[in-house]
């Protein structure tokens, strides 16, 4: 009796001729998102599928072949061309994930300070996991350690001739910051801190000093958790 949505998806049904309690669409309203599989939730944001596939087979195929959700999301100018997936769909998908990352941007700036890495972490991780190209961003607190701003301030490799430190203290001085943490992302998944890494850290800091801000610390983010230079006692 438990394989009733497999059966009807086996048969060549609809979404429609489902039995109302297993349609994305009503399973989210009745049951709440944790109920939804990610090819569910890409259902629901797509509205239907495309002829010979219902929504959901299409989330999964989608998922499949891009290599998971936040590769498929994170870039609304990606090549990358999908089945059935034209300009109106994909603006939903993309939409849906740039509202995640304000909300996330909303609770990290309603904090009354950060006091660990992890309080950074997921923003910062929501920001940077997705791109197919290196960033190095900056999040400026105030000297309570609340949330001033983030900025994206270099793309490409990570490395002296890329982030300047020059622009680095003047964007500080701009937003007032205390203290900074800077974040960059390894577009290969490895959230491993590089001898390059290291070495642009200490130069920031050092140059930083001079004008009394603090480098809190530096996060790498790779496809797992971020990298805290900070805890890897490398700062």
């Amino acid at each position: 009796m438990g394989c009733a949505g497999h059966c009807h998806q086996s048969a060549g049904m609809s979404i429609r001729e489902w039995p109302a309690q297993e349609r994305p669409r009503e399973k989210l309203l009745t049951r709440g998102c944790d109920a939804l599989s990610d090819a569910e939730l890409i259902a629901v944001l797509l509205g239907s599928g495309v002829p010979g596939t219902d929504a959901i087979a299409l989330g999964r195929e989608m998922l499949g072949n891009s290599g998971g959700l936040s590769a498929l999301l994170g870039d609304p100018g990606s090549a990358v061309q999908l089945r059935g997936i034209g300009p109106a769909k994909r603006a939903r998908l993309v939409a849906a994930l740039e509202l995640a990352r304000r909300s996330l941007a909303e609770q990290l700036a309603e904090r009354p300070s950060l006091g660990n890495p992890s309080d950074s972490g997921n923003y910062l991780r929501a920001r940077l996991r997705h791109l197919p190209y290196e960033v190095f961003g900056c999040l400026y607190l105030d000297n309570r350690h609340r949330v001033l701003a983030f900025e994206e301030l270099f793309r490409g490799t990570i490395d002296g001739a890329s982030v300047h430190p020059r622009e680095v203290v003047r964007a500080c001085l701009r937003h007032n910051a205390s203290a900074v943490i800077f974040a960059h992302n390894h577009p290969s998944g490895v959230a491993e801190p590089s001898a390059a890494d290291r070495a642009i850290t200490r130069e920031l800091r050092d140059a930083l000093q001079l004008v009394d801000v603090r480098v809190l610390d530096h996060l790498v983010i790779g496809s797992g958790e971020p990298a805290s230079m900070a805890a890897l006692g490398l700062l």
